[in-house]
Protein backbone atom coordinates (compact mmCIF):
# COMPACT_ATOMS: atom_id res chain seq x y z
CA UNK A 1 0.00 0.00 0.00
CA UNK A 2 1.31 3.36 -1.06
CA UNK A 3 1.94 5.88 1.61
CA UNK A 4 -0.48 8.60 2.53
CA UNK A 5 1.90 11.37 2.02
CA UNK A 6 3.21 9.71 -1.37
CA UNK A 7 -0.44 9.70 -2.24
CA UNK A 8 -0.40 13.41 -1.34
CA UNK A 9 2.25 14.17 -3.07
CA UNK A 10 1.55 12.66 -6.61
CA UNK A 11 -1.92 14.35 -6.21
CA UNK A 12 -0.48 17.47 -5.96
CA UNK A 13 1.89 17.42 -8.85
CA UNK A 14 -0.57 15.82 -11.00
CA UNK A 15 -2.92 19.41 -10.28
CA UNK A 16 -0.04 21.64 -11.15
CA UNK A 17 0.51 19.31 -14.29
CA UNK A 18 -2.73 19.26 -14.92
CA UNK A 19 -3.68 22.85 -14.46
CA UNK A 20 -0.51 23.94 -16.93
CA UNK A 21 -1.67 21.59 -19.67
CA UNK A 22 -5.29 22.56 -19.69
CA UNK A 23 -4.07 26.17 -19.91
CA UNK A 24 -1.35 25.85 -22.29
CA UNK A 25 -1.78 23.82 -25.79
CA UNK A 26 1.71 21.72 -26.44
CA UNK A 27 2.18 21.40 -29.45
CA UNK A 28 3.05 18.02 -31.78
CA UNK A 29 6.67 16.99 -33.64
CA UNK A 30 6.08 17.06 -37.14
CA UNK A 31 4.83 13.55 -38.81
CA UNK A 32 2.86 13.15 -35.48
CA UNK A 33 0.74 10.73 -36.83
CA UNK A 34 3.42 8.19 -37.90
CA UNK A 35 5.25 8.69 -33.92
CA UNK A 36 4.92 6.36 -31.08
CA UNK A 37 3.67 8.29 -27.96
CA UNK A 38 4.98 7.26 -24.08
CA UNK A 39 3.90 8.37 -20.68
CA UNK A 40 5.34 8.32 -16.95
CA UNK A 41 2.83 9.08 -14.36
CA UNK A 42 2.94 10.87 -11.22
CA UNK A 43 2.54 6.89 -8.48
CA UNK A 44 2.67 5.32 -12.01
CA UNK A 45 5.27 1.98 -12.29
CA UNK A 46 7.16 2.04 -15.07
CA UNK A 47 6.47 3.30 -18.66
CA UNK A 48 3.07 3.03 -20.61
CA UNK A 49 3.90 3.10 -24.39
CA UNK A 50 2.93 2.08 -28.02
CA UNK A 51 0.33 4.96 -27.92
CA UNK A 52 -0.51 6.80 -30.95
CA UNK A 53 -3.01 10.24 -32.21
CA UNK A 54 -4.27 10.51 -35.27
CA UNK A 55 -5.72 14.17 -34.09
CA UNK A 56 -4.05 16.67 -32.42
CA UNK A 57 -7.28 17.33 -30.14
CA UNK A 58 -7.65 13.92 -29.44
CA UNK A 59 -3.03 14.68 -27.82
CA UNK A 60 -4.13 17.72 -26.22
CA UNK A 61 -7.08 16.21 -24.69
CA UNK A 62 -5.02 13.12 -23.13
CA UNK A 63 -2.76 15.05 -21.58
CA UNK A 64 -5.29 17.42 -19.64
CA UNK A 65 -7.43 14.49 -18.94
CA UNK A 66 -3.98 12.11 -17.18
CA UNK A 67 -1.26 15.06 -16.62
CA UNK A 68 1.35 12.71 -16.77
CA UNK A 69 5.43 13.29 -15.04
CA UNK A 70 6.95 12.95 -18.35
CA UNK A 71 5.51 12.69 -21.84
CA UNK A 72 8.11 11.03 -24.56
CA UNK A 73 7.85 10.37 -28.43
CA UNK A 74 9.86 8.48 -30.63
CA UNK A 75 13.01 9.66 -32.79
CA UNK A 76 10.97 7.03 -35.68
CA UNK A 77 8.63 7.46 -37.70
CA UNK A 78 6.31 4.40 -38.08
CA UNK A 79 3.51 2.79 -40.43
CA UNK A 80 1.97 1.59 -37.33
CA UNK A 81 3.04 3.27 -34.58
CA UNK A 82 0.92 1.36 -31.73
CA UNK A 83 1.78 -1.34 -32.79
CA UNK A 84 2.92 -3.25 -29.78
CA UNK A 85 5.82 -5.43 -31.11
CA UNK A 86 8.72 -3.50 -32.54
CA UNK A 87 8.96 -5.59 -35.81
CA UNK A 88 4.86 -4.98 -36.53
CA UNK A 89 5.67 -1.40 -36.45
CA UNK A 90 7.22 -0.94 -39.94
CA UNK A 91 10.43 1.50 -39.21
CA UNK A 92 9.93 4.04 -42.18
CA UNK A 93 13.08 6.17 -40.40
CA UNK A 94 14.38 8.40 -37.97
CA UNK A 95 15.19 12.19 -36.77
CA UNK A 96 19.22 12.12 -35.77
CA UNK A 97 18.89 12.98 -31.54
CA UNK A 98 21.82 13.94 -29.74
CA UNK A 99 21.00 13.99 -25.94
CA UNK A 100 23.51 15.42 -24.01
CA UNK A 101 23.17 15.35 -20.04
CA UNK A 102 25.35 16.83 -17.65
CA UNK A 103 25.62 13.01 -15.94
CA UNK A 104 27.79 12.34 -18.87
CA UNK A 105 30.51 15.18 -17.71
CA UNK A 106 33.61 14.12 -15.64
CA UNK A 107 33.17 14.55 -12.08
CA UNK A 108 29.37 14.80 -12.31
CA UNK A 109 28.70 14.02 -8.87
CA UNK A 110 31.03 17.08 -7.33
CA UNK A 111 28.97 19.93 -9.57
CA UNK A 112 25.92 21.78 -8.27
CA UNK A 113 22.75 21.72 -10.05
CA UNK A 114 23.71 24.84 -11.69
CA UNK A 115 27.12 24.31 -12.21
CA UNK A 116 26.02 21.22 -14.22
CA UNK A 117 24.01 22.85 -16.17
CA UNK A 118 26.36 25.41 -16.95
CA UNK A 119 29.08 23.16 -17.96
CA UNK A 120 26.39 20.81 -19.85
CA UNK A 121 25.55 23.85 -22.06
CA UNK A 122 29.54 24.43 -22.83
CA UNK A 123 29.24 20.82 -24.33
CA UNK A 124 26.00 21.03 -26.23
CA UNK A 125 27.64 24.71 -27.59
CA UNK A 126 30.60 22.59 -28.84
CA UNK A 127 28.48 19.82 -30.49
CA UNK A 128 26.39 22.17 -32.22
CA UNK A 129 29.08 24.60 -33.39
CA UNK A 130 32.12 22.59 -34.10
CA UNK A 131 30.84 19.39 -35.26
CA UNK A 132 27.78 19.36 -36.57
CA UNK A 133 27.54 22.88 -37.95
CA UNK A 134 31.54 22.56 -38.29
CA UNK A 135 32.99 19.76 -39.18
CA UNK A 136 29.75 18.16 -40.57
CA UNK A 137 28.07 21.11 -42.40
CA UNK A 138 24.21 20.57 -41.50
CA UNK A 139 21.89 23.36 -42.61
CA UNK A 140 20.36 25.14 -39.55
CA UNK A 141 17.75 25.03 -40.82
CA UNK A 142 17.57 21.48 -40.38
CA UNK A 143 18.77 21.38 -36.83
CA UNK A 144 16.16 22.20 -33.64
CA UNK A 145 18.14 22.66 -30.49
CA UNK A 146 16.04 21.90 -26.85
CA UNK A 147 16.74 22.22 -23.18
CA UNK A 148 15.34 19.20 -21.79
CA UNK A 149 13.82 20.39 -18.81
CA UNK A 150 16.38 18.58 -16.56
CA UNK A 151 19.80 18.34 -16.64
CA UNK A 152 20.97 18.38 -20.32
CA UNK A 153 19.75 19.58 -23.65
CA UNK A 154 18.48 17.38 -26.68
CA UNK A 155 19.49 18.28 -30.60
CA UNK A 156 17.16 17.08 -33.09
CA UNK A 157 18.73 16.92 -36.75
CA UNK A 158 15.79 16.29 -39.04
CA UNK A 159 18.20 16.33 -42.91
CA UNK A 160 16.04 14.17 -44.84
CA UNK A 161 19.35 13.07 -46.21
CA UNK A 162 19.56 11.53 -43.02
CA UNK A 163 16.04 9.42 -42.17
CA UNK A 164 17.25 6.31 -43.17
CA UNK A 165 20.41 5.71 -41.75
CA UNK A 166 20.73 2.65 -39.75
CA UNK A 167 22.51 1.98 -36.32
CA UNK A 168 26.23 1.67 -37.49
CA UNK A 169 25.71 4.42 -39.70
CA UNK A 170 24.44 6.43 -36.80
CA UNK A 171 27.62 5.46 -34.49
CA UNK A 172 30.11 6.32 -36.73
CA UNK A 173 29.19 9.99 -36.40
CA UNK A 174 29.22 9.50 -32.28
CA UNK A 175 32.00 7.87 -32.87
CA UNK A 176 34.17 10.96 -34.97
CA UNK A 177 32.52 13.80 -32.51
CA UNK A 178 33.31 11.62 -29.59
CA UNK A 179 36.57 10.97 -30.90
CA UNK A 180 36.80 7.12 -30.07
CA UNK A 181 39.47 4.74 -31.53
CA UNK A 182 41.60 8.05 -32.57
CA UNK A 183 45.12 7.55 -34.53
CA UNK A 184 47.34 9.27 -33.25
CA UNK A 185 49.66 9.18 -37.00
CA UNK A 186 46.72 11.28 -38.25
CA UNK A 187 47.79 14.14 -35.97
CA UNK A 188 51.48 13.91 -35.76
CA UNK A 189 54.06 12.76 -38.11
CA UNK A 190 57.66 12.77 -38.00
CA UNK A 191 59.74 15.38 -39.50
CA UNK A 192 63.33 14.78 -40.56
CA UNK A 193 65.67 18.07 -39.16
CA UNK A 194 69.08 17.58 -39.91
CA UNK A 195 70.13 15.78 -42.94
CA UNK A 196 73.91 15.16 -44.06
CA UNK A 197 75.16 13.19 -47.67
CA UNK A 198 77.43 10.58 -47.79
CA UNK A 199 78.49 8.40 -50.75
CA UNK A 200 76.18 10.07 -53.34
CA UNK A 201 73.73 9.68 -50.70
CA UNK A 202 71.27 12.04 -48.59
CA UNK A 203 70.76 10.71 -44.66
CA UNK A 204 68.93 12.04 -41.99
CA UNK A 205 70.71 12.22 -38.97
CA UNK A 206 68.05 13.97 -36.37
CA UNK A 207 64.11 14.12 -35.98
CA UNK A 208 61.07 15.57 -34.42
CA UNK A 209 57.56 15.05 -34.24
CA UNK A 210 55.06 17.69 -35.98
CA UNK A 211 51.92 18.44 -35.44
CA UNK A 212 48.85 20.56 -37.56
CA UNK A 213 48.59 23.86 -37.07
CA UNK A 214 45.79 25.50 -35.25
CA UNK A 215 43.74 27.02 -38.10
CA UNK A 216 44.07 23.59 -39.67
CA UNK A 217 39.78 22.18 -40.55
CA UNK A 218 38.61 19.57 -38.01
CA UNK A 219 40.11 17.10 -35.80
CA UNK A 220 43.97 18.23 -36.95
CA UNK A 221 43.30 21.82 -36.00
CA UNK A 222 41.41 21.06 -33.09
CA UNK A 223 43.68 18.71 -31.48
CA UNK A 224 46.35 21.36 -31.88
CA UNK A 225 44.69 24.11 -30.17
CA UNK A 226 43.46 21.64 -27.58
CA UNK A 227 46.87 21.29 -27.03
CA UNK A 228 48.41 24.59 -26.86
CA UNK A 229 45.30 25.48 -24.38
CA UNK A 230 46.45 22.69 -22.09
CA UNK A 231 50.03 23.73 -22.22
CA UNK A 232 48.98 27.47 -21.35
CA UNK A 233 46.64 26.36 -18.52
CA UNK A 234 49.53 24.14 -17.23
CA UNK A 235 52.36 26.70 -17.67
CA UNK A 236 49.89 29.50 -15.63
CA UNK A 237 49.33 27.13 -13.05
CA UNK A 238 50.29 27.90 -8.94
CA UNK A 239 51.60 24.55 -8.90
CA UNK A 240 51.77 22.49 -11.85
CA UNK A 241 52.86 19.46 -11.02
CA UNK A 242 49.99 19.13 -8.89
CA UNK A 243 48.05 20.25 -12.01
CA UNK A 244 48.74 17.64 -13.44
CA UNK A 245 48.09 14.91 -11.12
CA UNK A 246 44.18 16.48 -11.32
CA UNK A 247 44.71 15.32 -14.74
CA UNK A 248 45.70 11.71 -13.76
CA UNK A 249 49.65 11.92 -14.53
CA UNK A 250 51.66 9.63 -11.85
CA UNK A 251 53.71 11.74 -9.41
CA UNK A 252 57.09 11.35 -11.73
CA UNK A 253 55.70 11.71 -15.06
CA UNK A 254 54.34 14.93 -13.55
CA UNK A 255 57.64 16.26 -12.51
CA UNK A 256 59.62 15.19 -15.18
CA UNK A 257 56.67 16.56 -17.79
CA UNK A 258 56.95 20.23 -16.08
CA UNK A 259 60.68 20.07 -16.17
CA UNK A 260 60.25 19.54 -20.40
CA UNK A 261 58.70 21.96 -20.65
CA UNK A 262 60.68 24.68 -20.89
CA UNK A 263 60.13 27.65 -22.69
CA UNK A 264 62.40 27.03 -25.45
CA UNK A 265 60.57 23.65 -25.78
CA UNK A 266 56.61 25.15 -25.61
CA UNK A 267 58.10 28.03 -28.26
CA UNK A 268 58.71 24.98 -30.24
CA UNK A 269 55.81 22.95 -30.04
CA UNK A 270 53.21 26.37 -30.18
CA UNK A 271 54.62 26.54 -33.42
CA UNK A 272 53.94 22.87 -34.21
CA UNK A 273 57.21 20.68 -32.89
CA UNK A 274 56.48 18.33 -30.75
CA UNK A 275 60.17 16.78 -30.47
CA UNK A 276 60.31 13.09 -29.63
CA UNK A 277 59.35 13.17 -25.91
CA UNK A 278 56.77 10.30 -25.73
CA UNK A 279 55.13 11.35 -22.47
CA UNK A 280 54.44 14.85 -24.06
CA UNK A 281 52.93 13.55 -26.80
CA UNK A 282 51.03 10.31 -25.06
CA UNK A 283 49.65 13.46 -22.33
CA UNK A 284 48.68 15.83 -24.68
CA UNK A 285 46.79 13.94 -27.16
CA UNK A 286 44.92 12.20 -24.88
CA UNK A 287 43.81 15.16 -22.78
CA UNK A 288 43.13 16.91 -26.16
CA UNK A 289 40.99 14.81 -27.26
CA UNK A 290 38.61 14.28 -24.00
CA UNK A 291 38.61 18.40 -23.83
CA UNK A 292 37.45 18.72 -27.24
CA UNK A 293 35.42 15.80 -27.68
CA UNK A 294 31.62 15.36 -26.96
CA UNK A 295 30.43 13.81 -23.95
CA UNK A 296 27.27 11.55 -25.50
CA UNK A 297 27.19 9.00 -23.28
CA UNK A 298 28.29 8.13 -19.26
CA UNK A 299 30.56 5.75 -20.39
CA UNK A 300 31.80 3.24 -22.70
CA UNK A 301 29.54 0.43 -21.86
CA UNK A 302 26.52 3.08 -22.21
CA UNK A 303 25.02 3.18 -25.85
CA UNK A 304 24.76 7.40 -27.06
CA UNK A 305 20.63 7.93 -28.26
CA UNK A 306 22.18 9.07 -31.51
CA UNK A 307 23.23 5.23 -32.82
CA UNK A 308 19.37 4.30 -31.63
CA UNK A 309 16.88 4.25 -34.41
CA UNK A 310 13.91 3.88 -32.15
CA UNK A 311 14.70 5.84 -29.08
CA UNK A 312 12.23 7.65 -27.18
CA UNK A 313 12.83 11.30 -26.34
CA UNK A 314 10.97 13.96 -24.62
CA UNK A 315 8.43 15.74 -26.37
CA UNK A 316 9.43 19.62 -26.73
CA UNK A 317 6.95 21.64 -24.95
CA UNK A 318 6.20 19.49 -22.04
CA UNK A 319 6.94 19.71 -18.55
CA UNK A 320 9.53 17.41 -16.54
CA UNK A 321 8.33 15.37 -14.00
CA UNK A 322 11.63 15.91 -11.67
CA UNK A 323 11.86 20.23 -12.42
CA UNK A 324 8.57 21.42 -13.23
CA UNK A 325 10.50 22.86 -16.32
CA UNK A 326 10.05 22.58 -19.60
CA UNK A 327 11.27 21.52 -22.45
CA UNK A 328 11.69 24.50 -24.33
CA UNK A 329 13.02 24.97 -28.16
CA UNK A 330 16.81 27.36 -28.17
CA UNK A 331 17.48 29.81 -30.93
CA UNK A 332 20.99 28.49 -32.49
CA UNK A 333 22.57 32.61 -32.10
CA UNK A 334 21.51 32.64 -28.95
CA UNK A 335 21.99 29.80 -27.00
CA UNK A 336 24.65 31.76 -25.07
CA UNK A 337 22.37 33.87 -23.72
CA UNK A 338 19.49 31.25 -22.47
CA UNK A 339 19.36 30.19 -18.76
CA UNK A 340 16.98 26.87 -17.91
CA UNK A 341 16.61 28.73 -14.38
CA UNK A 342 14.43 31.91 -15.65
CA UNK A 343 13.70 31.15 -19.84
CA UNK A 344 12.79 27.53 -18.60
CA UNK A 345 10.12 28.17 -15.65
CA UNK A 346 6.75 28.53 -16.23
CA UNK A 347 4.55 26.86 -13.62
CA UNK A 348 2.46 29.70 -11.28
CA UNK A 349 4.26 31.99 -8.61
CA UNK A 350 1.79 31.05 -5.91
CA UNK A 351 3.01 30.41 -2.67
CA UNK A 352 3.43 26.92 -1.45
CA UNK A 353 4.70 25.42 2.16
CA UNK A 354 7.33 23.43 2.28
CA UNK A 355 9.66 21.02 4.32
CA UNK A 356 13.55 20.86 3.34
CA UNK A 357 15.25 17.25 3.33
CA UNK A 358 18.71 18.48 2.98
CA UNK A 359 20.08 21.80 2.91
CA UNK A 360 20.16 23.56 -0.33
CA UNK A 361 20.60 26.90 -2.33
CA UNK A 362 19.68 27.98 -5.68
CA UNK A 363 19.00 31.01 -7.87
CA UNK A 364 15.88 30.66 -9.79
CA UNK A 365 13.52 33.32 -11.90
CA UNK A 366 16.52 35.95 -10.38
CA UNK A 367 15.86 35.41 -7.04
CA UNK A 368 18.53 33.52 -4.61
CA UNK A 369 17.03 30.53 -2.26
CA UNK A 370 19.17 29.39 0.64
CA UNK A 371 17.62 26.82 2.32
CA UNK A 372 18.41 24.49 5.64
CA UNK A 373 17.27 20.81 6.53
CA UNK A 374 14.35 20.80 8.63
CA UNK A 375 13.28 24.59 7.54
CA UNK A 376 9.62 24.87 6.89
CA UNK A 377 9.35 27.44 4.15
CA UNK A 378 6.95 29.48 1.66
CA UNK A 379 8.30 29.03 -1.57
CA UNK A 380 6.45 29.91 -5.20
CA UNK A 381 4.77 27.01 -7.04
CA UNK A 382 7.96 26.28 -9.41
CA UNK A 383 10.20 26.18 -6.72
CA UNK A 384 8.30 24.17 -5.11
CA UNK A 385 8.06 22.16 -7.71
CA UNK A 386 11.39 21.90 -8.16
CA UNK A 387 12.40 20.78 -4.70
CA UNK A 388 9.79 18.16 -4.10
CA UNK A 389 10.58 16.55 -7.51
CA UNK A 390 13.98 16.27 -6.91
CA UNK A 391 13.18 14.65 -3.39
CA UNK A 392 14.99 17.85 -2.17
CA UNK A 393 12.01 18.95 -0.01
CA UNK A 394 8.41 17.35 1.24
CA UNK A 395 5.09 18.83 0.42
CA UNK A 396 3.76 20.07 3.74
CA UNK A 397 0.10 19.93 4.61
CA UNK A 398 -2.27 23.40 5.80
Amino acid sequence: MMDDSIVFTNDFLREVFRGFYTSHTVGLPDRFARREYAFIYFGGRGMVRHISFHRRQDFIDYLREYAPAHVYYSSAYYQKPDASNMQEKNWMGADLIFDLDSDHLPNADRLTYTEALERVKKEFKKLVEDFLLGDFGFDKKHIELYFSGGRGYHCHVKDPDLLDMDSNERREIVDYITGKDFDDNVIFHDYFTDKKRYGGRTYSTGRTLRMPTPDTPGWKGRISRGIIDIIDEIRISDDPVNRLKEYGVKDKDAERLVKELSDERVKRIKNGFLDQSRIIKRFFLNRAIRRTAVALSAGETDEPVTCDTKRLIRLPYSLHGKTGFQVVRLSIDKLDDFNPLDDAVVLPSKPVSVTMNESFSITIKGEEYKFRKGEIDEVPLYLAVFLIGRNLAALRRT
